[in-house]
């Protein structure tokens, strides 16, 4: 079911939505200060691509 979401998800939007994520992460990390918010953005944009079936989990280590 959550392979059938990803596709729907693909089609209708989530392409788009991904690569302009990995677009402005990667204009981001153009700078000093922005890189690692370009890394943060690039890794949302790989998130958003296949959001089904998938957790985000919160941890308090740093790296």
């Amino acid at each position: 079911m959550s392979l059938l979401g990803n596709i729907i998800w693909l089609i209708f939007g989530g392409l788009a939505v991904g690569a302009g994520y990995i677009i402005g992460g990667l204009g981001i990390c153009l700078t000093i200060i922005g890189i690692p918010f370009g890394i943060q953005a690039i890794k949302l944009g790989i998130a958003t691509l296949a959001p089904f079936g998938r957790t985000i989990e919160e941890t308090s280590e740093v790296g």
